[in-house]
């Protein structure tokens, strides 16, 4: 049984609700998903390199953990559930950083974008992530606009950055 996505406005209030291949073949019907960026206390950004056989963007790095909302399920529970099997991890402070539509060439999304600071280990899932590994602020820098990265990690970075100026960090 294909997976279904709840459909919602801008606001996040569900509306609707439609399969992934729906929502994944140009329909552009919004639908959210979470992101959580990992820092380190070094201020090192955590990143994984896409699989060869994801359907968008496969072999590009991007987000620590991204994934879809499910339908009946919440954005904290859908964060937890991505974060676990991604990266396995499960005591971390998500802190909120944007809301934001995201389209690209296919579909239309509802960015809930988080970001935590996090020095444990991980276990990583090999089907979704090829490898995973720190990189420092630098070092995204220099590859910024070098297709080393996906569109939507390129957009949350900045996100991201702005976020930790305005704390201080």
């Amino acid at each position: 049984m294909e997976e279904l996505f709840p459909l919602v406005d801008e606001q996040g209030n569900v509306i609707g609700k439609a399969t992934r291949s729906e929502c994944h073949r140009g329909t552009f019907w919004l639908h959210p998903v979470v992101h959580l960026h990992v820092l380190n206390s070094a201020g090192e950004l955590f990143l994984q390199k896409r699989a060869m056989n994801k359907d968008t963007q496969p072999g590009k790095w991007d987000t620590s953990v991204g994934g879809h909302v499910s339908y009946g399920e919440t954005v904290k529970q859908a964060l937890q559930r991505e974060v676990f099997e991604e990266i396995g991890i499960q005591e971390y402070q998500p802190v909120f950083v944007q809301r934001y539509v995201w389209q690209s060439l296919v579909e239309k999304e509802l960015v809930n974008m988080f970001y935590t600071i996090y020095d444990g280990t991980f276990e990583i899932d090999h089907e979704e992530i090829e490898t995973a590994r720190f990189w420092t602020i630098h070092e995204i820098q220099q590859q910024i606009g070098q297709e080393v990265f996906t569109p939507n990690f390129e957009h949350d970075f900045q996100l991201l950055l702005e976020k930790l100026r305005e704390q201080g960090n």
